[in-house]
C-alpha cells in the first residue's frame, strides 16, 4: 500500500471551487495538518483527495476506460475530417461536346 506524502510548503496550485461539507473532526484534523506542514488546508484536502482516488482500483479502471473513449472518439473524428472523398476520373465525362459529322 503507497504511503500519503505532503510537501512542506507547496500548495500554490491552480484550483478549481468544489463546495462540500465535512465532520467538524475531520476539519480540525486538516487545519492541524495544514498547520503542521505550512500548508494552505485547501492544499491538504487536494492531497487527502488525490490520495484516495489514487488508492480506489475501480475507480482508476473507470477512469482509464473515459480516457481511451474520449481518446478512440477523437482520434475517429480528426481521421473522418481529414478523409477526402476519392474521386475517379475515368467515370467522369468530357464536358467539351463531341459533335459527329
Amino acid at each position: 500500500m503507497s504511503k500519503l506524502k505532503i510537501d512542506h510548503g507547496v500548495s500554490r496550485i491552480r484550483r478549481a471551487k468544489l463546495q462540500a461539507s465535512i465532520d467538524q473532526s475531520i476539519a480540525e484534523d486538516i487545519e492541524s495538518l495544514a498547520e503542521w506542514s505550512n500548508n494552505e488546508p485547501q492544499y491538504i484536502i487536494n492531497q487527502l483527495l488525490r490520495f484516495a482516488l489514487a488508492q480506489e482500483e475501480e475507480f482508476q479502471k473507470y477512469k482509464a476506460g473515459l480516457a481511451n473513449t474520449s481518446r478512440s472518439s477523437s482520434t475517429a473524428k480528426s481521421t473522418q475530417s481529414l478523409a477526402k472523398p476519392a474521386s475517379d476520373t475515368s467515370t467522369k465525362s468530357d464536358p467539351s461536346p463531341i459533335t459527329h459529322l
